[in-house]
């Protein structure tokens, strides 16, 4: 295999087939000089990819990737970020993040099958995926080599983009001749939309951007109950259904839809260092989230359940960097993980008009126990020894109080 001026003979590219990634592929052609393999991963974003493929061979490619990533994605990315319950500064449940590590290590794996140097993304020079794909590369593979077209090429306006796809006969969508009013990442946890005309963090959101969630105002005008199963602490059922992790998500995506459950609008803290402001859709991970607290509720110690409360921002934080792969995040994962062994139960969760509540919650593992909490005669609890428990507790307050009179 002859190497090209760059030293690089073979690259895995990230392919969704759109117009930013197809001129990657032939700005690659002609820039390294290389073989490219492109790899495009179906993570439930719900768009037919065999177009991808057609596309790729359009642009002669011989090694053609499409893999079906839904069941791994929730299973080993999703669930294990939900037993945290994890959010990023207290809001964000992360839905763009979790996803990059997946892809990465599905590109180092085809970059092993097929004999690749090299892996290449798509992502700016201004924002946070650029780093959290680079990072999971460099902890799977210390020796692959990275290209980051968005760093390198002077393709720098959507102008020259398309200047550049009509030059080279790149098929191009006539949505895609003008701005885009924002940019967009979907996947099966969620969907998130940037810039443009969302730049500005005064003005709403238009109404017809959102596609996972109907609109509050038209949501049915009836709650709608829907109950949740765990065991150790992974959701496993709804409404009594068993399912896949993939199928599972999917069935409370359209039910927590259907209400207008799960909108954010955040002004968040890139990595990177500024502040940028998206909104996003995660209705069935907004479900997951609540539920999977309330079950803890019931079955996690208070001594457990706060400790895991005080790591949540750090967990959270990590993956939101990039870090998923990094040893202090496994480190976190395996106490989490500890921390769920007894997290079996059911929750129910009622949904009307964009708003979802907790209305129920049970565990064979339940450590409430009505026989110590009733304000009724109980024969199990001394309330006199609350009084040595609370002359204890305010020493430390009294003698401070005292010190302050001498």
């Amino acid at each position: 295999m002859k190497a090209s001026k760059s030293g690089i003979k073979k690259v895995v590219l990230a392919y969704s087939g759109g117009l930013d990634t197809s001129i990657i592929l032939r700005w690659l052609q002609d820039s390294y000089a290389c073989e490219v393999v492109t790899f495009t991963a179906d993570i439930g974003q719900g768009e037919e990819l065999e177009p991808a493929r057609k596309k790729a061979e359009m642009l002669g490619i011989k090694e053609i990737y499409i893999d079906d990533l839904k069941e791994e994605f929730v299973r080993d990315f999703v669930f294990p970020m939900m037993r945290a319950n994890a959010l990023y500064e207290g809001v964000y449940l992360l839905g763009t993040s979790i996803a990059r590590p997946l892809i990465a290590k599905r590109q180092i794996e085809i970059a092993a099958l097929t004999g690749a140097d090299a892996v290449c993304h798509g992502a700016t020079g201004k924002g946070n995926d650029q780093v959290r794909f680079e990072l999971s590369y460099y902890a799977l593979n210390p020796s692959i080599k990275v290209i980051a077209p968005w760093r390198e090429w002077d393709l720098n306006s959507r102008t020259k983009l398309i200047d550049y796809a009509e030059k080279h006969q790149i098929p191009i969508a006539k949505d895609k001749r003008g701005e885009a009013p924002y940019s967009m990442d979907a996947n099966l946890l969620h969907i998130s939309y940037e810039g443009k005309a969302l730049e500005d963090p005064w003005l709403e959101p238009d109404a017809d951007i959102w596609r996972l969630t109907q609109s509050p105002e038209k949501a049915p005008d009836q709650p709608e109950y829907v109950e949740i199963d765990f065991e150790k602490g992974d959701a496993v059922a709804v409404n009594g259904e068993k399912l896949s992790p993939a199928r599972l998500l999917a069935k409370l995506n359209e039910i927590a839809g259907r209400h207008g459950v799960g909108r954010l609008d955040l002004v968040e803290n890139r990595f990177v260092g500024m502040k940028s402001r998206g909104a996003y859709e995660t209705p069935g991970g907004t479900l997951l989230h609540m539920a999977h607290r309330a079950v803890e509720s019931l079955t996690l110690d208070r001594g457990a359940a706060h400790l895991k409360d005080d790591l949540m921002p750090r967990y959270a934080e990590l993956i939101y960097f990039g870090f998923w792969f990094a040893p202090e995040r496994l480190a976190l994962q395996a106490l989490i993980d500890k921390t769920q062994e007894r997290v079996t139960g059911t929750v129910r969760l009622k949904l009307y008009k964009g708003s979802a509540m907790v209305a129920g919650r049970k565990s064979p593992n339940s450590l409430y126990r009505l026989d110590y909490v009733t304000f009724e005669e109980d024969s199990v609890y001394d309330q006199h020894d609350a009084e040595g428990f609370i002359k204890l507790n305010a020493l430390r307050l009294r003698l401070g109080k005292m010190a302050e009179g001498r």
